[in-house]
């Protein structure tokens, strides 16, 4: 599949793509569009979660699908993973000629079980927060993190709430690494996301649950701003201990292929907001991806 790149398409092209195809977003009239419809509503709609069930691939690695509810009606869907790092591993990478979406990251790591966007990368494809990627140090090496970081060593991985810490202490020994924001969910048990907004898109994160394991999830849609996540996972029945956002948009992708089992989600959305006006804007193409220049991958030991 062709990859859009950030290098073939400016935020202006990739916007003006977007305006041309909103007037056939609306007219679908579909479910999707009707949850962005909910998402916008005044005074902001509260969000539920729906029935939660794990289904396990092999030990050590659960997927589920969580819906997101608003007055008994599904306007979203979270794509659930749970994995135990002390299993597998977890490797940040890099690709920053933006030449791979997550097609190419098929193809490019047939063992790879999970794939999902990572943390936040400059104009020219790098990270633009501190990454380590494999044991080399990669972005700034002078940044005031105060929001959170995903750690992943030899056998282990966590979320780092970095309220009170500095990241260069939390990446010590890190082989692999990212520094995100916003928090979500701190290790207080409160959301970190002070600022209400009606600025939607597809979201992934990644988080901590209570036995230690690492739970990663992306939307299918875009129904959540970012304080409106933070809210529903605190309310979510998966037990997290800390949560740290990723990157959102149209880049925030996932497959998974663990055996038999097979997700891919091909994300699509963003809002467009100008004031108090909010235009919701879709990338045009439902089967190819956006470039995702920097990943997270869960992988066999």
């Amino acid at each position: 599949m062709a990859v859009a790149s950030y290098e073939q398409l400016s935020p202006r092209g990739r916007r003006a793509a977007w305006r041309q195809l909103l007037d056939q977003c609306r007219a679908e009239r579909s479910a999707t569009v009707a949850g962005h419809a909910a998402a916008l509503q005044e005074p902001a709609p509260v969000a539920r979660p729906g029935p939660l069930h794990w289904h396990r691939l092999e030990t050590g690695f659960d997927v589920a699908d969580l819906p997101v509810l608003v007055d008994g009606q599904a306007v979203d869907l979270v794509l659930l993973a749970r994995i135990d790092p002390t299993r597998y591993r977890f490797v940040a990478r890099n690709a920053p000629r933006g030449d791979r979406g997550i097609d190419e990251w098929e193809r490019d790591l047939p063992g790879a079980l999970l794939i999902v966007n990572g943390s936040y990368y400059n104009g020219d494809g790098a990270p633009d927060t501190p990454f380590v990627s494999q044991g080399v140090a990669m972005g700034p090496a002078h940044y005031d993190a105060r929001a959170g970081a995903f750690v992943a060593r030899d056998g282990s991985a966590d979320v780092r709430d970095l309220t009170h810490e500095d990241w260069r202490h939390a990446f010590a020994g890190a082989r692999n690494a990212m520094v995100s924001y916003p928090l979500l969910i701190g290790t207080d048990g409160e959301t970190h996301v002070t600022r209400a907004s009606r600025w939607l898109a597809n979201r992934s994160f990644v988080a901590r649950d209570g036995q230690g394991r690492i739970v990663i999830g992306t939307t299918r849609e875009a129904f959540f701003p970012l304080d409106r996540l933070a809210a529903f996972l605190k309310s979510a029945p998966l037990d997290l201990k800390v949560a740290l956002n990723l990157d959102g948009g149209p880049l925030a992708c996932q497959s998974v292929r663990v055996n038999g089992f097979r997700r891919k989600l091909y994300a699509r959305w963003e809002a467009q907001v100008s004031g108090d006006k909010v235009s919701l804007l879709r990338w045009p193409r439902t089967q190819a991806s956006w470039a995702m220049p920097i990943v997270l991958t869960v992988e066999r030991r």
